[in-house]
């Protein structure tokens, strides 16, 4: 799935309409993964001074927009240096060593607000995907952060919390014996269209694994018993924003 594609899906419009309500205004904003721009051209519209940070520069044609190539663990900016600090999509990819670190420097370089976005008690553990070069097992989108909202405020200790807001609902979880016989099964139902390449080999991920009959046993058992569990599952929430 193209960048396109994917911010047609009536999720992701829900997702973004849900961000732009709680966007404050201001003079200045930082856009941490910033990626296509989308986000960054938006904030013109909120903001005179508009910075798009990406650990590739980014390229926009907007010359309003000054673009940065930086690292969100290791920001060059001086403390206080924007009104607004915009990181949505980007916690969930962070190593978690890294990752105290990285809302360290999104506090510290934010003079009045910082709007984060994430998925919401994630199951990482669903749609795994199996690497076909080194054999192991990727979380979805590369997802290595699972959040709630008291680690959260955990990681942004010191912080008041203004506003939390919930888009749609999550029916997407799993347990240990599926998710390890979809393992087994090669993980058939992975999120193999990922942008994103394998997190311990750098190989893109593609191509649906092929299945034997072992393969599609663990598979169908599987998929039986998170049915089964579905039952008595409570509905989470996709995605998490709060300034």
């Amino acid at each position: 799935m193209n960048i396109a594609e994917y911010r047609n899906q009536v999720s992701e419009q829900l997702r973004i309409q849900d961000i732009m309500r709680l966007m404050p205004k201001g003079e200045s904003v930082l856009d941490i993964g910033a990626r296509d721009g989308y986000f960054s051209v938006r904030l013109l519209e909120r903001f005179k001074l508009v910075t798009a940070l990406d650990v590739d520069l980014p390229s926009m044609k907007d010359d309003r927009i000054v673009c940065v190539k930086g690292d969100v663990t290791d920001l060059t900016f001086p403390s206080n240096t924007f009104d607004v600090v915009f990181c949505a999509e980007v916690l969930e990819h962070i190593p978690c060593k890294m990752l105290g670190k990285a809302c360290a420097e999104l506090a510290r370089v934010a003079k009045s607000y910082v709007l984060i976005g994430v998925p919401f008690k994630q199951d990482i553990r669903v749609c795994r995907s199996t690497c076909s070069n080194c054999r192991k097992v990727n979380p979805p989108w590369g997802h290595v952060n699972s959040f709630d909202e008291s680690r959260l405020k955990e990681l942004f200790i010191g912080n008041l919390v203004e506003t939390v807001s919930f888009v749609e609902e999550n029916h997407s979880y799993t347990n240990f014996i599926s998710s390890y016989l979809m393992d087994l099964a090669g993980n058939p139902y992975g999120t193999y269209s990922q942008e994103e390449p394998c997190i311990y080999c750098g190989s893109k991920l593609g191509n649906t694994p092929s299945m034997n009959l072992f393969h599609k046993i663990c598979a169908r058992t599987a998929v039986y018993l998170i049915q089964v569990q579905s039952h008595f599952t409570p509905i989470g929430s996709i995605s998490f924003s709060g300034k």
